[in-house]
């Protein structure tokens, strides 16, 4: 099985502080439990022509979330902080 450059990014994750964080060249995507910084790296410079110059990455753990109607559970997920170099920049608005 060929793995393709989108399967490493699920989402852009957008969020009033990645809004926020877009000002310092830094955007946030999801990401498969596997993805390493390695090959994220590459592959975004690939996908979006730009020079990344750091990925930071948060690995969000499962939860349980209690309800009024019992508890639910909030699957894990985990999240690339991207940051690219200054003058660059990555439209999430429009199509690849």
């Amino acid at each position: 099985m060929k793995i393709h450059l989108f399967d490493k990014i699920i989402s852009p994750h957008l969020t009033e502080k990645s809004t926020n964080l877009s000002e310092q060249n830094k955007i946030i995507f999801k990401v498969p439990k596997k993805a390493n910084k390695k090959n994220l790296k590459k592959n975004i410079e690939k996908i979006f022509k730009v020079n990344v110059t750091k990925i930071n990455i948060i690995n969000k753990k499962t939860r349980t979330k209690s309800t009024n109607r019992g508890s639910k559970k909030i699957l894990g997920y985990k999240k690339a902080i991207v940051t690219i170099k200054k003058g660059q920049n990555i439209d999430l608005t429009s199509g690849i």
